[in-house]
């Protein structure tokens, strides 16, 4: 990875030492970007569905939020995955972070009746086949493959909400 403190300084037209003060690493400067970067993505996507007793319901939750989730300053983000992938022993956190950042909104958005192993099931298969489109998306750039897997992934959780009834 290219990545370090004199180059981060300089996009930021100051000092690496300056950084220094306020970050403990080129690691740590990254780590705390891509925290602030997600809790933004993921307070867009809470306002965008529509959180409360007016929620959407999930399959329209996932459609309007997946619009936040690739667009281009989401690239970032989509790139920590890689970093985790890339070198686990020294990104891991990146990786397992972001399930623990976006796992209490997807939570949140499932029925408040459904017990909550079901939440957590289905919470989790959102948030695995998101990652999943993700990934695709950026690397083969097969619109039309993850176009259809979307589909089928709405088809899924509108079934899943419509066994309740």
């Amino acid at each position: 990875m290219d990545f370090s403190l004199r180059r981060a300084a300089r996009a930021a037209d100051t000092t690496h030492k300056v950084l220094l003060y306020h970050f403990d690493g080129a690691d740590d400067l990254l780590r705390q970007a891509i925290l602030r970067l997600r809790d933004r993505r993921i307070d867009r996507s809470v306002a965008a569905g529509r959180p409360g007793p007016d929620r959407l319901p999930l399959a329209e939750w996932v459609r309007v939020v997946w619009p936040i989730l690739v667009g281009d300053e989401a690239r970032v983000l989509d790139q920590a995955i890689g970093l985790a992938m890339y070198d686990p022993d020294r990104y891991a956190e990146l990786g397992r972070g972001a399930s623990r950042q976006y796992l209490p909104t997807l939570l949140a958005i499932c029925p408040e009746h459904w017990p909550e192993q079901r939440k957590f099931e289905v919470a989790e298969m959102i948030l695995a086949v998101l990652r999943g489109f993700l990934v695709d998306a950026r690397t083969s750039g097969d619109t039309a493959g993850v176009a259809a897997g979307f589909e089928a992934l709405i088809r899924a959780l509108e079934r899943e909400e419509a066994a309740d009834e």
